[in-house]
This record gives structure tokens, C-alpha cells and sequence, in this order.
């Protein structure tokens, strides 16, 4: 390799986990930034070795990335278990990367701190600022009304994702990443520069050099991830008007750590705090205005009262002690807390005989009047059926129904893949419909907008209510009163319940078997039953 024996004698080794590949848009910079933190470990007395692991492509991995969050995460905890390693940097920033990190890293629980990708630049079209994902949906929409011609398509694709890095919408990925960092994992302010600015190249080596000290302090992840910790990390979700992702994923990471998480701890802080973060898809701007305005530093120090300012981060100072100096420099990018973005709060959780377990919806993403509306469903089996059919006009939909789609949670689809912003039909987005309310057991992307009920649980390839809705049942759902109502009797649908018959399994053996035996529902994070926080696991034997 090398190496001479004093290059590497008496000093931390430090993992340098990098998900670069070529097929990860977000993730092309990390080539450099990986021989930057290598400059750091260095510098810092360490010896940096770099290690790929899987790399969670969110444009093209079917059925969805998140079908494999669960696989990185045992990838990154037996890799960091079986390299004679001291000290991890967690490179990522990809939606579904940024949680696998930190959840296989908190399982090995050895020091690690998280590098985060940054934001990509603000797209641009005819000198309209586009936000990556709202704004492909939006013109999408356009398009298949007849508003918009294939050149305009093609000139609004080369515009929109000008740079490397992740969405610079407040999507999964800046949502995950500000939660990151308010966990306590990463450099202070890191997860808000954008990707290509000088500043996050320098962010990288001083990365490396920071998690030297942590190895030698044996500082682990569990040391920074308390209870109090994630309860800051939902109040910022929700002043961030983050990702309805967010909430399958803290609860996942939280399990990690030992730390129980509930949906009705996000339903409690929702009721008390407003959005904020004037950041596409609710609000205005994107995450290069949401770094020059102060980034998260600057939002966080407009909740400071609301958060547990005593939590230890990696930077060796308190989450408090992180603030100190943070302002405000754009005031209608991040708002005060007397002047949020809309009357709603972040992410709403439902329940009812629709819903037992929980299920969510991002009011400040969807048409108001929809908030509180009833109507008749128009059911869809699963995901090919609702291809097939969406747009036939024999159907007869109007904007007062409720699509539905059935089979498209973690193990109907399998994977609960981002299908939750069901498409509206072609023949009622030329009358000018563009909002409907839609439910499922699936996800949407957190760059996605609509009136979209999401997360259904239990999901309807397990028996759960959502399996026995039919069409023209009436389906009432009251954000107000955070409920979501099937209108039959009981007695009809226990009825229902017992015609019901299971898909048969769809994986015989394989990774896809192992997840449908090991995947739990959304209310519990998705997360397989075996890798739940328990007993640490021993260290391999040395022969």
C-alpha cells in the first residue's frame, strides 16, 4: 500500500466512509471532498483510510432508494465493526444516505461525525429561480395539461440541478442533513453551504481533522444522541416545515439509540410551532438563499427557547454554545417566530378507523380548502393499476374525489416508495384542477407539494383498513381535528375485513425476503426487527 509503519504507528485510523458513485448526482463532489478530509485526518496526527459503501441514488434505484436505507445501514455498521478502525466521517447527503450513516454508525457506535454533500446551486429557467423537484413537479403538471412543449421541458431539465449536491429545496435531504447537525453530529452551520462553495471544501478537511480528537476522546454517537437531542431535532423539523420523510427517519434513528419515539410527539410539537423557513416547497426562496440569510445557525437561534441548548455536539461546545453569535441577515427567508410562512405547522399526524396507527400530511404543501374536505374515493389496487387508469375519463373523477392507492407501503410496493403525490387526471389539470386530496400507505418526496395523506398505518398489504376502502366510499378527513374517517359501519367493515385475502409474498428468498420477514411499519420507522438498539454486539474474534 505504501505506508510506512510510522505513518500509521500510535495514531487514530479514521474510516473515511464515502458514498460517492456515478450514478449519484448529489454525491459527484465527493471525490475531492474525500482527499480534503484526508488532508484534515493528517494534519491532526491521524491516519485517514477511505472506504466505499453503497451509495443510495435517489433518481434511480427502483422500487426506491428506501427499500435499501436498511441494507447501508448494516453495510456501514459491520464495516466500521470489522476494519480495525478508531473514528468514522460519514459522508453523505442523499436522502436516504444520510440516515443509513448515522443509523449504522450509532449501531457500531464508535466516534464518528457526519460530512454533509450541500445543497446544489439554484436552478434557472427564462430568469425564474427553480427549485429542484417542487418546480419539475409544478411544470410537470403543465405539461400534461398542454401547457408546456417538449423544447420547454428539455430547457427546464438543464436548468434545474446546475451543480453538484443534493435537492436545494427544504426536501429529504436538507431536511435530514439540518436534523443531523441538530443531533449534534456534525460541524456547526456545515449542513447549510452549499456544495460547491470553497467553504464547504474547507468544512470537509476540518471535518477530518476534528474527528482525530474524537476518536482519541472515544466520543461516540450514542453520547450525543439522547432523548433530549431528538426532541430538538423535531422541533427544528417542524420550524423547518421539513420532509414528511423526516418522521419514518428520526423514529428509525432514535430506535438506534435506545431512544423511544412516537408519532404523537411530532402531532404535539406541530400544534405548537409554525414553519418558519421561508423554503420551497412551502415557501418562497431555496437552500443557497436559506445559507446567505444565516442558514441553520440562524434559524435555530429564532427557537433557541424551544430547544435543550445543553446537549454536547462533536464540535466539543453545547448545541447552546453553537448559537453563540448565529443572526439573522434576511428576515423574510428565515422568519421570527411572531411572522411564519402560514398558519399551519409543519406536519400533521391523523388518526382514525382509517388510520389507527397514525398517518401524516404537510398542510403547508397543499390547498387550504382541501384541509377539511369530503368526498367519495376512487380506489386504485396498486401502482400499475393506477398507471393504467388514472387518466381514463370513463372514470368520471372530479376534484371533490379522494384517490386512493392500495399496496404501496413497505411491503405492498415494497420499499413504501415516494408514489404518495398520486398523479391528478390529465383531463382535470386542463380544467385547471391542480390540487386533490390523496391517500396512501406510500411516501412522497420531500420536494413534492398537494394535499397528500401519507404513511398509512397499518398498511393495506398487512390487512390494514386502508385494504377495504372501495370505490365511492366517503372518506372525510379533518386536518383541523387531525382525523381521517372511513364512513361505513363497523360492522361493515369487519365484514370486508374477513372477505380480505393477503397478496401471496413476493421475494422467496434474498434481500427482498429478509425485508418483508424484518420490515416494520411507518409509525415504527421502517427499520428491520433485528437491527433495533440492544445488547452491543460483540467484537469479531481475531485469528
Amino acid at each position: 500500500m505504501g505506508f510506512a509503519t510510522d505513518d500509521f504507528k500510535g495514531k487514530p485510523t479514521i474510516a473515511i466512509l464515502n458514498t460517492w458513485s456515478d450514478v449519484n448526482n448529489c454525491h459527484t463532489h465527493f471525490r475531492d471532498r474525500a482527499e480534503e478530509v484526508k488532508r484534515g485526518v493528517w494534519q491532526a496526527g491521524g491516519f485517514p483510510l477511505e472506504i466505499p459503501v453503497m451509495s443510495l441514488s435517489e433518481s434511480f434505484m427502483k422500487p426506491t432508494s428506501m427499500y435499501y436505507r436498511n441494507l447501508l445501514a448494516l453495510e456501514v455498521e459491520e464495516t466500521l465493526r470489522c476494519y480495525p478502525v478508531d473514528g468514522a466521517v460519514l459522508m453523505g447527503g442523499c436522502d436516504k444516505t444520510v440516515p443509513a450513516l448515522i443509523m449504522g454508525a450509532t449501531s457500531a457506535n464508535i466516534p464518528s461525525i457526519f460530512l454533509p454533500a450541500g445543497p446544489m446551486l439554484k436552478g434557472c429557467w427564462k430568469g425564474e429561480t427553480l427549485g429542484s423537484g417542487t418546480d419539475m413537479w409544478r411544470y410537470w403538471a403543465e405539461k400534461q395539461a398542454g401547457n408546456l412543449c417538449d423544447d420547454s421541458w428539455n430547457e427546464l431539465e438543464d436548468g434545474i440541478a446546475r451543480s453538484p449536491g443534493h435537492c436545494m429545496t427544504m426536501g429529504t435531504a436538507s431536511t435530514m442533513t439540518a436534523i443531523a447537525e441538530v443531533l449534534g453530529l456534525c460541524l456547526p452551520g456545515s449542513t447549510s453551504i452549499p456544495a460547491v462553495h470553497s467553504t464547504h471544501a474547507r468544512m470537509a478537511s476540518a471535518c477530518g481533522r476534528r474527528i482525530v480528537d474524537l476518536a482519541w476522546d472515544r466520543a461516540t454517537p450514542k453520547a450525543f444522541l439522547t432523548e433530549a437531542a431528538f426532541r430538538n431535532a423535531v422541533v427544528t423539523d417542524m420550524a423547518l416545515g421539513g420532509s414528511t420523510n423526516a418522521i419514518i427517519h428520526l423514529i428509525a434513528m432514535a430506535g438506534r439509540a435506545g431512544v423511544k419515539l412516537t408519532l404523537d410527539q411530532f402531532d404535539e410539537i406541530s400544534r405548537e410551532l409554525k414553519v418558519i423557513a421561508n423554503i420551497r416547497p412551502c415557501g418562497d426562496y431555496v437552500m443557497e438563499d436559506f445559507y446567505d440569510a444565516g442558514g441553520i445557525l440562524a434559524l435555530l437561534s429564532q427557537i433557541k427557547g424551544l430547544l435543550d441548548l445543553t446537549c454536547p455536539t462533536v464540535s466539543g461546545k453545547t448545541l447552546g454554545e453553537n448559537l453563540e453569535g448565529a443572526e439573522v441577515c434576511n428576515d423574510d427567508v428565515i422568519r421570527p417566530l411572531d411572522r411564519p410562512v402560514g398558519k399551519a405547522g409543519g406536519t400533521f399526524v391523523l388518526r382514525g378507523n382509517l388510520a389507527p396507527d397514525g398517518a401524516v400530511i404537510k398542510p403547508t404543501a397543499a390547498e387550504p380548502h382541501l384541509l377539511n374536505h369530503r368526498g367519495p374515493a376512487a380506489v386504485f389496487s396498486d401502482y400499475a393499476d393506477l398507471k393504467a387508469r388514472i387518466n381514463d375519463e370513463a372514470a368520471g373523477l372530479t376534484a371533490d374525489h379522494v384517490i386512493v392507492l392500495q399496496n404501496a407501503g413497505p411491503i405492498g410496493a415494497p420499499g413504501i416508495p415516494e408514489w404518495g403525490m398520486l398523479p391528478i387526471p390529465d383531463y382535470l389539470l386542463k380544467q385547471g384542477v391542480r390540487d386533490m386530496l390523496r391517500i396512501s400507505d406510500a411516501r412522497m418526496s420531500g420536494t413534492s407539494y398537494g394535499a397528500c395523506v401519507l404513511h398509512v398505518a397499518p398498511e393495506s398489504a398487512i390487512g390494514g383498513p386502508l385494504a377495504f376502502v372501495q370505490d365511492g366510499d366517503i372518506i372525510e378527513v379533518s386536518v383541523d381535528e387531525r382525523t381521517i374517517h372511513l364512513d361505513i359501519s363497523d360492522e361493515e367493515l369487519a365484514a370486508r375485513r374477513e372477505e380480505w385475502k393477503p397478496l401471496p409474498p413476493r421475494h422467496k428468498r434474498g434481500y427482498g425476503r429478509l425485508y418483508a420477514d424484518e420490515i416494520t411499519q411507518a409509525h415504527e420507522g421502517c427499520d428491520f426487527r433485528f437491527l433495533h438498539a440492544g445488547e452491543d454486539t460483540a467484537e469479531p474474534d481475531i485469528f
